[in-house]
């Protein structure tokens, strides 16, 4: 399996049966993408409703003919928006598919959409555990360091950890440094970071809070082989 960083907090993972996964299309707007509207895919997992992680959404999964796997109240919205019908699912739930399995995560996050000026709520926020032949990889989302990330790290056997560290909107590094450990990830890689202001930070010296090798630091483009 291949994980490429697509910028911000889109990625794209590459099965080895072909299948192709988006995660938090954002794409239109963010400025460090390497992306355009004409991505490819089958499948598009959505964490949460803010404009940074579902921008694109609908437009991709109508392009693609994708179906689009995220929270109730986010999935009828992307729907009744043009997008096709798609895979709602909620926090515990796990659904097989015919790629691997997905178990929806609990995230501690708000979940709306900005629409007519208003905030509109998109259920709540959520990580994503993709599985494949024993092998996991954990989406987070915008999330911060909880406790019940230990219970994920002893549920899992966890390749790779998808973590923001942007702070302010999320977890900052020391905070993900600590989630990577209750998780038992043997590889993280750093997002959510220097798209703004508010979540400049230093990858490198995240790095340095975890064990030599452990974070895979990667610009747009870069892939990530698990």
């Amino acid at each position: 399996m291949k994980i490429i960083y697509h910028g911000h907090a889109c990625l794209e993972a590459q099965l080895d049966d072909g299948t192709v996964l988006l995660v938090d299309p954002w794409i239109t707007g963010n400025p460090q993408t390497d992306l355009t509207l004409d991505v490819k895919c089958d499948y598009i997992l959505v964490t949460h409703g803010h404009q940074d992680h579902s921008g694109d959404m609908v437009e991709v999964s109508r392009r693609n003919q994708a179906p689009i796997i995220g929270m109730p109240e986010l999935v009828h919205y992307a729907e009744s928006q043009g997008a096709v019908e798609g895979h709602p699912m909620n926090l515990g739930g796990k659904w097989a598919f015919p790629f691997g399995e997905i178990k929806m995560m609990h995230a501690q996050h708000s979940s709306s959409l900005v629409i007519n000026g208003l905030p509109v709520y998109m259920g709540d926020a959520c990580g994503f555990m993709l599985t494949i032949d024993g092998k996991s990889v954990y989406f987070a989302g915008d999330t911060s360091n909880f406790g019940d990330m230990a219970l994920f790290g002893k549920g899992f056997d966890v390749e790779l950890a998808v973590l923001p560290i942007g702070g302010n909107f999320t977890m900052g590094p020391e905070e993900a440094a600590s989630a990577a450990k209750r998780l038992n990830a043997k590889h993280v890689l750093p997002i959510h970071y220097n798209t703004f202001p508010t979540i400049k930070q230093d990858p490198e010296q995240f790095a340095k809070l975890l064990p030599a090798g452990v974070v895979e630091i990667a610009q747009p483009g870069d892939t990530v082989t698990v």
